[in-house]
């Protein structure tokens, strides 16, 4: 393959695999990326999915490549059980780009300030998202509850971004605070940041593991 990145999935790395007759998409390991095949070891909640998937069942793969989300039409052309389940996929067309909306969402640490009853909730992320995040903050007072609107103001490197938010959950340990936050109507440029942000952590965590 020339350009691996983009056609395929690299092995090893995680894809995402939707069983399309059953609306169903589980995540998957990359064993083998070739043209010809790919073979994946999926992974997921319940039982009932692992028994059902037959030969010849259509599904879609979904991987990340560079700054974007590929996927790629296949069909199972065999099902190997037993203490790990695999699937031989083929091809049944090219691959293009994702028009799945998903926030992908990686583990990545940037600057964050929640402006919060006049003070400032400072600290760093724990994971981030185009469509929310974890973060963990020195708290003040009393935490916001569940469903408070929020503004999060995240400092990229090169550019501050600030966003408007609500609040999932909280977790506060004596003064350190964990905030979840949903993200609301993201203006597109923000969300093409942050996912660039995702995308060059999920590419290290790739290197990283492969070293």
């Amino acid at each position: 393959m020339n350009e691996p990145d983009v056609s395929r999935p690299l092995e090893s790395s995680q894809a995402d695999v939707t069983l399309i007759t059953r609306g169903i998409t589980v995540t998957a390991v990359v064993d083998v990326s070739t043209e010809q095949t790919l073979v994946v070891r999926p992974t997921g909640e319940g039982g009932e999915w692992k028994t059902k998937v037959r030969t010849g069942d259509p599904v879609e793969v979904f991987w990340i490549a560079g700054n974007e989300e590929r996927t790629l039409p296949a069909r199972i052309t065999e099902v190997e059980g037993g203490d790990e389940l695999r699937w031989a996929l083929a091809a049944t067309g090219p691959s293009e780009r994702s028009q799945r909306r998903k926030a992908v969402r990686a583990r990545v640490a940037v600057p964050v300030v929640v402006p919060w009853s006049d003070y400032q909730l400072a600290g760093a992320t724990i994971d981030l998202s185009e469509g929310g995040m974890r973060a963990r903050v020195d708290g003040w007072g009393v935490p916001p509850q569940s469903g408070t609107p929020v503004r999060v103001d995240l400092d990229l490197g090169n550019r501050m971004v600030h966003l408007q938010g609500e609040m999932v959950w909280h977790t506060a340990k004596g003064a350190t605070w964990v905030l979840a936050v949903r993200f609301v109507d993201v203006p597109e440029r923000d969300a093409d940041l942050i996912r660039m942000h995702v995308f060059a952590a999920l590419r290290a965590e790739r290197a990283r593991s492969a070293d």
